[in-house]
């Protein structure tokens, strides 16, 4: 007897089965209890997820021969259901769009649409892919869609939801599948391995959740390669020999390298993350997933809603969030983008790789131009005291000119070579007309003033005073003048 993998073995047989989708299931089931099924469904998600199980589920409740109505439970023993869930059923027509994108192929489902089924209540096509279809043959579905023959459903599945038109979508009630979190396929794993009586490791079991990427079809295979390789027990010195190290563990350590400067160590997470048998491309969209992540724990919190991780790994990632500011953030965001931009097109991806994350760990953390002096100055920023001119400009003088600080924030280089800055500042005038010599003298004589300038290139422009240095000189000219008037 031929080997069944465990992918399809242990397939959702019921709404409650379904792993990581309750919501949905939820709502599926509530809909054939009251008799509220829509005639079109589009199931949207990665791979991997459920989509064609929860269809292949739909079409049971709805055409189960046990009851004279449609079910949320259905038998899974008539004959209806044992052939739907094996896709070969005459009134549940599976159709992949991948290999069925002509307009002829879609005039042909339209035509047999028409026909009642053969013994079930309703015909139900799932068109799986369906973004694959061409544009003439979306158009030749339209009608049908809309306006089917009461006794057909349609189900379309799709992995790329930005490819399918508005005027499909706008026809059918959308569903969003969502990744499947580590702890649930975790925990289907644990059952499946118990029924399969196959003991195993919990560091393994996790590696294999992770490793699949939100994916229980993912996770399943890569469980069915570990049994092939030792099928007596898995334990962690298996998995380390026939599994890579999760690419997130990797870009992890990565960027544990990048906060300590330590460049050396991050080119060896990009060699980690490559032997292991991804791309130049993946290693960018896992490298901006994660500063992503970071970026969102860091700004709103541990708690955020927006950062979609799992308990325990949300932990680890809010303590590496404290290692960067948000303006870093964006920075390393902005890289990653032109990095991956870059290496798509290039016969040299892996010098890009390795350029950019020896910039990301020699690269400074961002400051404001002002807490920097203050440091320097021994003054917090915030309690540094309001800035007043020593002299105002004569009335016949025009007003002098705004200019933006002396230097502009770090440039940043982009993986294609292109040097970019945030700011080009206007050239400075090396001092205002109505400066005194004196107060520039006695300015630039301040060490913290002159380690400023070379700090940031910097030249004098103005002279200002705290306002308490202010009023006392006010004070001063005052007496100097009553002086005078007595004399």
């Amino acid at each position: 007897m031929a080997y069944t993998v465990l992918a399809r073995k242990y397939r959702s047989q019921t709404f409650d089965e379904i792993a990581g989708q309750d919501a949905l299931a939820t709502t599926l089931s509530n809909a054939v209890e009251s008799g509220r099924v829509h005639h079109g469904y589009l199931f949207t998600g990665t791979r991997g997820v459920g989509k064609t199980s929860m269809a292949r589920i739909l079409a049971k409740s709805l055409n189960c021969l046990s009851v004279d109505a449609p079910t949320a439970s259905p038998c899974r023993e008539c004959e209806s259901c044992r052939l739907i869930s094996e896709g070969e059923d005459i009134d549940v027509v599976e159709i992949d769009a991948a290999s069925n994108t002509g307009v002829d192929n879609i005039r042909d489902l339209r035509n047999n649409a028409v026909f009642r089924p053969a013994r079930s209540r309703f015909k139900i096509y799932i068109i799986d892919e369906v973004h694959m279809l061409s544009t003439g043959a979306f158009n030749a579905l339209l009608k049908t869609l809309e306006e089917p023959p009461p006794h057909v459903k349609f189900i379309l599945a799709t992995t790329e939801m930005q490819k399918v038109p508005a005027t499909i979508q706008s026809r059918c009630q959308r569903f969003d599948f969502r990744s499947i979190d580590v702890d649930t396929i975790a925990a289907q794993l644990r059952r499946i391995l118990a029924a399969e009586q196959v003991e195993a490791e919990e560091t393994v079991i996790r590696r294999v959740a992770r490793l699949a990427n939100g994916s229980m079809r993912d996770a399943l295979s890569l469980l069915d390669q570990l049994l092939a390789f030792g099928a007596g027990k898995l334990d962690e010195a298996l998995v380390e020999e026939i599994l890579p190290t999760p690419h997130d563990e990797i870009i992890f350590e990565l960027l544990d390298c990048v906060a300590g400067s330590d460049p050396a160590g991050a080119l060896h997470g990009v060699e980690r993350f490559l032997s292991s048998g991804r791309t130049a491309e993946r290693f960018c969209e896992a490298l901006l997933d994660h500063l992503r992540t970071l970026m969102v724990l860091a700004v709103c919190g541990e708690e955020t809603d927006l950062a979609d991780v799992p308990g325990q790994l949300r932990i680890r990632l809010a303590a590496q969030a404290g290692r960067f500011d948000a303006a870093t953030y964006v920075f390393m965001i902005a890289l990653g983008h032109e990095l991956r931009r870059a290496v798509k097109s290039s016969g040299s991806s892996r010098a890009l790789l390795d350029a950019a994350v020896v910039r990301l760990a020699m690269s400074e953390q961002f400051s404001d131009i002002k807490a920097a002096l203050s440091s320097m100055a021994g003054t917090p920023a915030a309690t540094a005291p309001a800035a007043q001119p020593l002299a105002s400009p004569r009335q016949d003088q025009p007003a002098p000119k705004s200019t933006s600080q002396a230097r502009s924030p770090k440039s940043t280089d982009s993986p294609s070579g292109q040097r970019s800055t945030a700011a080009t500042p206007a050239p400075a005038p090396a001092c205002r007309p109505n400066v005194k010599t004196a107060d520039r003298d006695q300015v630039m004589a301040d060490p913290i003033v002159r380690k400023a300038m070379d700090l940031f290139s910097g030249s004098l422009v103005d002279v200002r005073a705290s306002a308490e240095a202010a009023a006392v000189t006010d004070d001063r000219s005052e007496a100097a003048d009553d002086a005078e008037g007595a004399n």
